[in-house]
């Protein structure tokens, strides 16, 4: 069992019992464990009847395993340990899956509906778009800058408008389905309003195809997965009665990044007076540009709940990175030019642990502070952090460090100089890895097979998956799918298997012309024999033991533990259940409808500690949560954290658009306005540009925040001018960060 000895505001947080709590926690506060000590106590302390679980609700994949991993460690060794730990852990896709899974006849699906992946949805959102595009090109030119030439704009109907039409695509689609309308309810009420709104129109166009185009797969994307989820908890008084006995007590974790139907979902299964905990820090809220989430979500429940509580203790950072970070929270409030945007920081500052704590601050470096004024060029900046890097790193190889950046390409940019001068670089951040689906279906198919051994065309599968490398080669992997077809074919797969030497059934075959092929057979014969072996043992050993088989790579691997991880614990839940059973787990992962739990492609867990000595290179977003003992944050300029004035750009502006518009944002406000009785005088062009630039200077405040926070005992930050005829300068919050430290002395 593992000793938490929590501090005093920790405290007050595990004294909970029941009611609704609202937690404002500060960076590197133990929030998480905390959360989870406080789910263990729950358990341990009896708070749960028989068949009743704590439902614990988190933002990214990778937390979903955190969790489950603390709530165990606490849980391990107790006295009175439940044999099957009550609790669930889920990301809101999760959730919503576990429900519209249970009934999907209260929302009018099959079965055996389908969730198409993000990458399916991707495809089937730009042919929509493209196709839009195709027919309608001309109703955006509108739109387009008055003084383009005219082969320009058909250079920009070929290379710009298709990505910019799938990106208005996917906020309309997203922000339809949050505001819970269908295609051709969008289209009815467009039609209603004498105001033309041509934005609105090509969006539910696209909306509407990319609905048939789901349907005609008998599928539903993540977005739907939500909505229809609150729809079966509104439609069956009985099904919401049970799930909200099921779930008794239910703690949220990064509560700040809760869009308006999590809340509403969370709610309705919290019930009136219900035991709901959300925990989260606003100042961290850094996905909410064109997506559903807002942070004032959780703002007014800290205000409403029946016990707020803070957590603004941090043991992470030295005492003046943490000055550092709260400088930017009271300027933010109290000097930013613009002071719509003061309300983007806000209290608890952050505090350093109390005297006496397990988790002390780091010794204090202020020396290892640098902002850096030098305007580089954007070559100059990245050799600048490069030659940084190549003088501290051999002194200090056995510490962490990485280098933030606004986006991918600079980070790719920064990766091939840093290998040049042959500095150690880890970039898996930087993009994502797609071999998940891929390792959970291989082990599936294994586990089918071992769960019905007499089943040949199973069989034929476990060889095509034994002989993936081949697909490498056309001409290797056809000859591959011939064998699989023979061994389809088998009447008898014992005596292939197990062959009596009356009964062998690959001495019935002719291959006098082809021995690789008998050699592939008879290797395949004899690992297969070994897999069977494997049957008697619990289905996480089972899982390893053909994993150290079929995979070679670190990250195949690693999500075979994982996978091993979950399947003891459905084993555990679910005694009566046989490997058939289970591996139909694998199987809805491999067609990524459990992707939201703890398994997705882009989030398989990161550890910053295990890359000592290594440049781990990452965007700020991808950092949230992470913490290293040095960090570097590049391009702080004004085109990456722009204030809102009047020379500051914004990247959804388009430049071949005209007026500055903001596309995006213009199409939701027709969307909205849509729907408003005074439509006439709710839109008004231009309006929702100038609120977006405001949002987008809010995010980046917190995005700066974030980075600030993320470093322990070393902190460099750095600015460029742009490229070409930018003149870009240095961001204002830098500036002025810059002149509080220079005061510190």
């Amino acid at each position: 069992m593992e000793i938490f000895t929590p501090r005093p505001a920790q405290e007050q947080v595990l004294a909970y019992t029941g009611g609704t709590m609202g937690i404002a926690a500060v960076p590197g506060s133990g929030k998480t464990h905390t959360l989870s000590a406080l789910a263990a106590k729950l358990i341990l302390e009896g708070w749960l009847d028989a068949e009743q679980e704590i439902l614990v609700v988190t933002l990214t994949n990778s937390a979903v395993d955190n969790f489950s991993s603390r709530i165990n460690a606490f849980l391990e060794g107790a006295p009175r340990r439940p044999l099957i730990p009550p609790y669930r852990v889920r990301t809101l896709h999760g959730l919503a899956h576990d429900i519209v899974r249970e009934r999907p006849d209260l929302v009018g699906l099959d079965a055996a509906f389908q969730i198409v992946d993000e990458r399916e949805a991707n495809l089937i959102r730009r042919e929509a778009a493209a196709t839009w595009l195709r027919l309608n090109a001309p109703v955006l030119n509108a739109y387009l800058a008055p003084d383009l030439a005219e082969n320009r704009i058909e250079w920009l109907r070929r290379d710009r408008l298709p990505a910019l039409v799938e990106g208005i695509a996917l906020a309309f689609i997203r922000t339809a389905k949050d505001m819970r309308l269908t295609p051709a309810e969008v289209q009815a009420q467009l039609e209603r309003v004498a105001l033309p709104l041509p934005l609105a129109k090509m969006g539910v166009e696209i909306y509407a195809d990319y609905q048939r185009a789901l349907a005609y797969r008998g599928a539903v994307d993540f977005d739907d997965l939500i909505r229809l989820a609150l729809q079966a908890l509104e439609s069956d008084p009985e099904f919401l009665a049970r799930l909200q006995d099921r779930w008794p007590y239910i703690l949220e974790d990064e509560a700040q990044d809760s869009s308006r139907l999590q809340e509403m979902i969370l709610r309705r299964l919290a019930g009136e007076g219900g035991n709901w905990v959300r925990v989260g820090d606003p100042n961290q809220a850094i996905f909410e540009s064109f997506t559903t989430a807002s942070p004032e979500f959780l703002r007014r429940f800290l205000h409403e709940a029946d016990f707020p509580r803070e957590l603004p203790n941090s043991g992470r950072s030295t005492r003046s990175i943490i000055a550092l970070a709260n400088e930017l929270i009271r300027w933010t409030m109290e000097e930013h030019p613009t002071p719509e945007a003061r309300d983007a920081l806000a209290p608890p500052f952050i505090e350093p642990t109390p005297e006496g704590d397990p988790q002390p601050n780091p010794p204090d470096r202020p020396d290892q502070i640098y902002l850096v004024p030098t305007a580089y060029s954007p070559q100059g900046e990245l050799e600048a952090v490069a030659r940084s890097i190549a003088n501290w790193l051999p002194e200090n190889e056995d510490k962490t460090v990485a280098v933030l950046v606004p986006r991918n390409q600079r980070g790719f940019e920064l990766r091939d100089l840093l290998a040049q001068h042959g500095i150690p670089v880890h970039d898996g951040l930087l993009r994502a890895s797609s071999v998940t689906r891929k390792a959970a279906g291989a082990l599936g198919n294994l586990l089918q097979y071992l769960a019905d051994p007499k089943s040949a065309r199973k069989l034929a599968k476990v060889y095509r998956v034994w002989r993936r490398e081949a697909r490498e080669d056309a001409d290797l992997w056809a000859e591959v799918e011939e064998i699989s077809g023979w061994i389809a074919k088998i009447p008898r797969v014992e005596d292939f298997i197990w062959p009596r030497p009356d009964s062998n059934w690959l001495d019935s075959l002719d291959l006098t012309d082809f021995p690789h092929i008998r050699e592939s057979l008879l290797a395949f014969r004899e690992r297969v024999q070994t897999w069977q072996g494997t049957v008697l043992l619990p289905v996480d050993q089972i899982i390893l033991t053909l994993a150290q088989d079929l995979f070679t790579t670190p990250a195949d691997l690693a999500i075979a533990h994982k996978l091993a991880v979950l399947l003891r614990q459905a084993e555990r839940a679910h005694p009566d259940w046989h490997l058939h059973e289970l591996s139909g787990e694998l199987a809805v992962i491999a067609k990524n409808e459990r992707r939201f739990l703890g398994f997705s492609d882009d989030d398989t867990g990161f550890d910053p500690d295990a890359h000592p000595g290594e440049v781990v290179i990452a965007t700020v977003h991808k950092a949230k949560g992470l913490e290293w003992d040095r960090v570097y944050l590049m391009s702080v300029n004004n085109y990456n954290f722009p204030a809102g004035e009047g020379d500051d750009r914004y990247i959804a502006e388009k430049w071949f658009v005209r007026d500055g518009l903001n596309l995006e944002a213009e199409t939701l406000a027709q969307l909205e306005a849509a729907f408003q009785p005074d439509a006439f005088d709710w839109y008004l062009e231009g309006a929702a540009t100038r609120a977006a630039r405001l949002e987008y200077v809010r995010e980046r405040l917190r995005l700066l925040y974030v980075g600030i926070t993320r470093a322990r005992e070393e902190l460099v930050l750095t600015w460029n001018t742009g490229r070409g005829q930018d003149n870009r300068r240095q961001a204002v919050a830098f500036a002025a960060l810059q002149r509080f430290w220079e005061a510190q002395g």
